[in-house]
C-alpha cells in the first residue's frame, strides 16, 4: 500500500472520542508485595488527537494502555471516554498489539471479520470487512492465509481487524516494534495516513523517539517506574511531515535529553 499524504486542511471532522486520565496510579501484586507501576498520571486527549507515549522500558506505558482499553481497573484514579467512566472493554476502544496474533487457519478476510462475527452482525455487515481491507491496501490478499504474508502485511491485517469495528479510540501498543527498519518506516506513514483519513483518536506506545515525533501531534514523556509524566510536548508541524525537518530534529533531541540519552545521539 502506498500512503497518501493528506494536508491538515483536508482532514475530516474528528470522529474520535475524548479521553481523560485523572490521577491514575497502579501497582502489581508480586510475591505478596505491591510493585508500583504508575504514579498519579493525569492527562486529557481531545477527539481526533494522535498522542504518543514515550518512556524507559518497563516504566508502565503498556499498563496504562490496558487501563485505557478497560482490560483492568486502576488501583486509584479514574479514566473517562467522552466523560463516561471506563469500567471495562468496549468496542469503541480497540487495541493493536506488537504481535498481529492472527489465526493461522483463517484467511485474511476471516481474520478481519472476527469482531463482527463475535458481535453476531457479520451477515449484515460484510461490506465493512471489504472496506477495512481496502483501507489498508490488502483487498487482493483477502483469501490469503497468514503464513503467506510478510510481517508488514500481517500487521496491516491486525489494523484492518481493529478498523472494521469503527473505533473511536485506536490503542497501539508498539505496533511496529518487530518489523524491519524499511517496513517500519513505510508503516509509520501508512498509519499516520489512516489516522488523518479516519479522524479516530489514537494513543500509541513506542520506544522510537523519531517514530513518535513523525506520527503524533503530541508526545507524552514518562519517567522510570513508577511512571509519572515528565513532559507533554506538542508536535506543531503540518502533515505530510519530512524526517529531515529541523524542528522535528530539535524536538527529538529535547525528548532524548528528557530520557537521558542525548549524549549518545
Amino acid at each position: 500500500m502506498v500512503a497518501v499524504a493528506i494536508a491538515e486542511t483536508d482532514r475530516p471532522a474528528a470522529v474520535g472520542a475524548s479521553l481523560n486520565v485523572e490521577g491514575v496510579s497502579h501497582a502489581f501484586d508480586i510475591d505478596g508485595a505491591a510493585l508500583p507501576v504508575l504514579n498519579d498520571v493525569s492527562f486529557n486527549v481531545r477527539p481526533g488527537e494522535f498522542v504518543a507515549l514515550l518512556g524507559p522500558s518497563g516504566c508502565g506505558k503498556s499498563t496504562l494502555l490496558r487501563l485505557v482499553a478497560g482490560l483492568e481497573p486502576p488501583r486509584s484514579g479514574a479514566l473517562f471516554e467522552d466523560s463516561r467512566p471506563i469500567n471495562g472493554p468496549f468496542p469503541s476502544r480497540v487495541v493493536v498489539f506488537q504481535d498481529p496474533t492472527l489465526f493461522p487457519w483463517r484467511t485474511v478476510w476471516k481474520n478481519v471479520a472476527l469482531g463482527l462475527e463475535a458481535q453476531g452482525v457479520l451477515k449484515s455487515q460484510r461490506p465493512r470487512v471489504d472496506a477495512a481491507l481496502d483501507l489498508v491496501g490488502l483487498s487482493a490478499f483477502r483469501n490469503a492465509y497468514p503464513h503467506q504474508l510478510s510481517g508488514g502485511m500481517a500487521q496491516r491485517v491486525a489494523l484492518a481487524r481493529a478498523l472494521v469495528n469503527n473505533p473511536r479510540i485506536l490503542i497501539l501498543d508498539e505496533p511496529l516494534g518487530k518489523l524491519d527498519s524499511l517496513t517500519r518506516i513505510s508503516m509509520q506513514a501508512e498509519i499516520a495516513a489512516l489516522w488523518q483519513r479516519s479522524g479516530f483518536t489514537t494513543l500509541m506506545v513506542t520506544h522510537d523517539v523519531e517514530e513518535a515525533v513523525f506520527m503524533a501531534n503530541r508526545v507524552i514523556v514518562f519517567s522510570d517506574r513508577p511512571a509519572r509524566i515528565k513532559a507533554d510536548m506538542t508536535v506543531d508541524r503540518p502533515f505530510p511531515r519530512h524526517r529531515g525537518d529541523p524542528k522535528l530534529a530539535q524536538l527529538r533531541s529535547n525528548i532524548l535529553g528528557l530520557l537521558g540519552l542525548d549524549a549518545n545521539w
